[in-house]
């Protein structure tokens, strides 16, 4: 039997989401809000078979973008009747230690997602608000809540606790959480099957490189360990986030240069990364081609990003023990061909090689023949992964 599942990911003035037909995994209508809150219309664009459509429609909340969706699915005779929406699985960004899997949304869930606002309070309290606008409009439609950071709870404590005093974690669940799990799993799945090897034979890393950037070391089909820590800001450089730094550093600024704790916030979150070192921009695309026109900060930045790449992974392999799989995924992973040799031209002794041709194309498969390690350029695909949760708990 078909069932009809959407995947929803709210944002703070947002909401994106994909209907698909399973099992079949077809992609039936796509589509996103902008705009949300900040006038009395809301941007509305969509793709449906060849047709791509963008307008505005009238409302300013997420309850409002929801009904409107809900209509429009009507209207356009994708659904015959709200009855035939088998489910929906909605991106929640964090889990905490509450939800090491997906799980269907019931009030003590969703109380929990909201909690958990502490931890992700941009994320969670909008991502519960799309929750609860759906089951009003849908009361008896099963809620799947899939989480940012559910993949990573198979981490052993020495991969998640911080050197801090333990009853900080005790009380206050400071904590590596780690994000980008439905993202990693995912590419993972489908590099298995891609290779058709078991998932539990191999040792991947996962390298998921956008405008926000993390690894994941994963053996057994388990995440082992990943560079976001307690919030998306550690690890990698980022395109406007600086990563792991010296924590030292913060008060010394605040000090020095008289700044608060939310000064330094959108410091480090909003003002560092490739946009800080740069100083022009947070997309490689431009500092690439800044680069080679042989302006120094852009090819700095680059250097700084990739070198931070491949001692991670240098880090991770030594973790897993081994090496069999490099997963390239996301914006700059999947189409910067420029951004992956430079990463990969220093891994010749884990037996990484690369077919030049093949990257030039963004070719799945990018590892020359030579190569020991099979290194794969994998296109995400959250929405998907959120609805195949979802089709397995409905």
């Amino acid at each position: 039997m078909a069932n009809k599942i959407m995947s929803i990911n709210a944002g703070s003035s947002s909401l994106k989401f994909q209907l698909f037909e399973m099992p079949e995994e077809e992609l039936l209508v796509k589509g996103l809000f902008e705009r949300i809150g900040l006038e009395d219309e809301m941007i509305f664009s969509y793709s449906m078979k060849d047709a791509k459509v963008k307008t505005s429609v009238k409302g300013k909340t997420h309850e409002e973008a929801i009904n409107f969706l809900l209509h429009f699915l009507l209207e356009r005779d994708v659904l015959t009747s709200l009855a035939e929406l088998s489910g929906v699985g909605h991106r929640v960004a964090h889990g905490g230690e509450d939800f090491k899997t997906a799980s269907l949304v019931d009030q003590e869930a969703l109380k929990k997602i909201k909690d958990l606002g502490k931890l992700a309070p941009l994320h969670n309290p909008v991502n519960a608000a799309g929750i609860e606008a759906l089951q009003k409009e849908l009361p008896a439609c099963p809620q799947v809540a899939v989480f940012d950071t559910s993949f990573h709870q198979t981490m052993e404590a020495k991969n998640f606790i911080y050197p801090l005093p333990y009853h900080y974690y005790e009380e206050d669940s400071v904590r590596r959480y780690g994000f980008h799990g439905t993202s990693h799993q995912f590419v993972a799945s489908e590099a298995a099957d891609y290779l058709e090897k078991p998932l539990d034979s191999l040792k991947i890393i996962s390298c998921h490189l956008g405008n926000g950037a993390s690894i994941c070391g994963i053996k057994e089909g388990k995440s082992v360990i990943t560079s976001m820590g307690f919030t998306p800001l550690a690890g990698l450089m980022m395109g406007t986030r600086c990563g792991d730094i010296d924590p030292s550093i913060i008060p010394f600024l605040q000090n020095e240069k008289y700044l608060s704790a939310n000064d330094m916030d959108k410091l480090m979150n909003g003002e560092s990364g490739f946009k800080g070192v740069t100083g022009f921009s947070s997309d490689t695309r431009d500092i690439i081609s800044e680069a080679e026109k042989g302006n120094e900060r852009a090819k700095l930045a680059l250097d700084m990003f990739t070198s931070r790449v491949k001692q991670t992974i240098g880090a991770y392999a030594a973790e897993l023990d081994g090496l069999d799989v490099l997963i390239f995924t996301a914006g700059i992973g999947e189409n910067s061909s420029v951004i992956r040799q430079m990463i990969c031209e220093d891994l010749t002794f884990f037996g990484v090689q690369i077919d030049q041709n093949q990257n030039q194309q963004n070719s799945r498969r990018i590892s020359s023949a030579a190569s020991s390690v099979d290194v794969l350029v994998v296109e995400t695909n959250e929405e998907l992964m959120i609805v195949r949760d979802t089709y397995a708990l409905i």
